[in-house]
């Protein structure tokens, strides 16, 4: 089963924190969501191969691109399997992890390439300039460079190129839908196969990892370990800009939110703990002890809309002898295998509107940076003539809606009190001028 899909690294959550604790820089974290929707929307064929299943593959295992610092993809061949450093340090670490990932595929998990048939592994680096973020857009990987303040390089952490890979592993199998405990559960395979490669490379087992996702993405003077961390969610960074670590570790404190598609990135947390514990309990190598079983569920007949219970009654079910332990795993955090579905409640958070007002809220993302814009049509704001005129031109009616993709970014519009939520790769050139103008704009006022 196949769902397209669009994948990034820094949840929303932790954007708009940055937004709003260094006001002085939030127009970079603004910009560096704001990607040109319209060339995103134009995916790029690239290298990228059909599948061909039952055939022998077609091209080399991966190219990696440069986009030089635009939006452009997949831009200038760099680097193909098979070639030597090119000396562009993105390039070489794109190139290496992905490598390293494939080979994890190939050796442990016996899959060939991300659709198991042996296709091309496209990926783009120095995606735009000062662009905290990675995605899967549904045909190739994307880094950016980071903002220079907060992040570093998207490439530089081999976890978060795997977590990448395996959100186009998880379209091409269970497909797991992006949002409620459907989506956290797809962002936490992600996190799974980031670890198990880390791991492999370091050649460490379970119990000697340290189950940090990103270590390496945050720059000198950050308190922060990594973005999350798989064996206490929660813990990961406590820092003036990023605030807290908001993951929850056990299904009690379930985070129920309309951003970030239901909580994604956040309640990841719940059943990136209870890999951990598998994990280290079953001992060895994460990747062929507990990476086989969630492996096998992900592959098997998983239905795209799992929750936590459905997908850890799988686990357990797939885990033979260790199946005691798989499903003590989950229920240490609360799950039950099994259990009917715990209720994912949320909606729609919109700012202040009605007739005369304009807002529009932003979620998404590997790292949740989000953002809100609000503009009050009868004031004498210099952006009143143009959000006017591109209003009365849009029909949100016609505007597709759809299931938002992981790690892409969702937009909320209240349109003088015509509302809908979009997801990035449906915006109109005019929503898209309409988010620019207004998250680019002065905060909403209060009440």
């Amino acid at each position: 089963m196949s769902r397209t899909s669009r994948c990034s690294i820094v949840p929303p959550y932790l954007l708009r924190q940055l937004a709003t604790t260094t006001p002085a820089e939030a127009d970079r974290w603004e910009r560096m969501l704001a990607v040109d929707a319209d060339l995103r929307l134009r995916r790029a064929t690239g290298p990228v191969l059909p599948a061909r299943q039952g055939l022998a593959p077609v091209g080399p295992d991966f190219v990696v691109h440069t986009a030089a610092n635009t939006s452009t993809l997949p831009g200038r061949v760099v680097r193909t399997a098979g070639d030597p450093a090119s000396g562009d340090l993105a390039v070489d670490e794109a190139a290496d992890g992905i490598a390293a990932a494939l080979a994890l595929y190939a050796e442990v998990w016996d899959r060939d390439s991300y659709d198991d048939a042996g296709v091309t592994v496209s990926t783009s680096v120095h995606f735009e300039r000062g662009y905290a973020n990675a995605f899967w857009d549904g045909s190739q990987l994307v880094f950016g460079d980071g903002d220079g303040t907060v992040f570093d390089r998207m490439t530089k952490a081999v976890d978060v190129l795997a977590h990448e890979l395996a959100h186009a592993v998880t379209e091409r199998t269970a497909g797991l839908v992006y949002e409620g405990q459907s989506g956290a559960l797809n962002e936490s395979m992600s996190d799974v196969v980031g670890s198990c490669l880390k791991q492999r490379l370091l050649g460490q087992d379970a119990g000697e990892g340290d189950w940090l996702i990103g270590a390496g993405l945050f720059l000198p003077g950050v308190r922060a370990r990594g973005l999350r961390d798989m064996a206490a969610p929660g813990t990961a960074y406590d820092d003036p800009a990023l605030g807290r670590d908001p993951q929850p570790a056990h299904l009690d404190d379930y985070v129920d939110t309309p951003d970030d598609n239901g909580g994604v990135h956040l309640n990841s947390g719940i059943p990136n703990r209870a890999f951990h514990l598998a994990a280290t309990a079953i001992g060895g190598s994460a990747a062929q002890g507990a990476g086989r079983i969630w492996y096998a569920v992900l592959t098997g007949d998983l239905d795209a809309r799992a929750d936590f219970a459905t997908f850890a009654a799988a686990t357990v079910a797939a885990a033979g002898e260790h199946a005691d332990v798989v499903s003590g795993a989950w229920t240490s955090g609360g799950v039950m295998p099994g259990q009917p579905r715990r209720a994912d409640r949320g909606g729609v958070a919109h700012l202040p509107a009605g007739q005369g007002v304009v807002s529009v809220h932003r979620t998404g993302g590997f790292a949740g940076l989000a953002a809100d814009g609000f503009l009050d049509l009868q004031s004498t704001d210099e952006r009143v003539s143009e959000v006017q005129s591109l209003v009365e031109r849009v029909d949100l009616r016609a505007v597709p809606g759809g299931t938002p993709r992981p790690d892409m970014y969702l937009y909320d519009f209240d349109l003088c009190g015509d509302c809908k939520a979009v997801p990035e790769h449906q915006l109109t050139p005019d929503l898209r001028r309409v988010a620019d103008l207004l998250l680019g704009g002065p905060p909403p006022p209060p009440g």
